[in-house]
This record gives C-alpha cells, sequence and structure tokens, in this order.
C-alpha cells in the first residue's frame, strides 16, 4: 500500500493532480483547491492508503505540483 497525503490549505488550485490523478483528486467548487478523495483530515493533512495501481498516477501528480503539497510514501 501506499499512503497519498495532502497538505491543502497550501495548495494553489492549479489543477494538476486532477488532470494526472482524477480518480483520486478533484476541485472544490467552494474555494478552488484540491481534495484527496476518500480521504481522512488529520491536523491539516489529508491522508489516504491506496493500491499499487494508483500509486503510479498519484506520482505523477505530486511530481506536477508546483507547491509541493503533494507527498507519496510507500
Amino acid at each position: 500500500m501506499t499512503t497519498i497525503t495532502l497538505q491543502r490549505d497550501k495548495c494553489i488550485g492549479c489543477n494538476y493532480c486532477r488532470e494526472h490523478a482524477p480518480q483520486r483528486f478533484a476541485m472544490s467548487k467552494k474555494d478552488g483547491k484540491a481534495v484527496l478523495l476518500h480521504a481522512r483530515e488529520r491536523k491539516g493533512f489529508y491522508i489516504v492508503k491506496v493500491g499499487e495501481a494508483e500509486s503510479e498516477f498519484c506520482i505523477r501528480a505530486a511530481k506536477a505540483c508546483p507547491v509541493k503539497v503533494i507527498k507519496v510514501a510507500e
């Protein structure tokens, strides 16, 4: 399992994460920031575990993020 972490308050809403991993990221209509789907919140960080099939897309999303608020850990 791979752990994906999003520090949402620092997101600038560029939409790159959604382009690379639409099954895991969405953009909020309220504030335009990224939403990590099916994640749980812990002290301002949103965390979810994904399988190997999704991790490749999430790694691409993390690399594309210009403010580096997405972290991927094995």
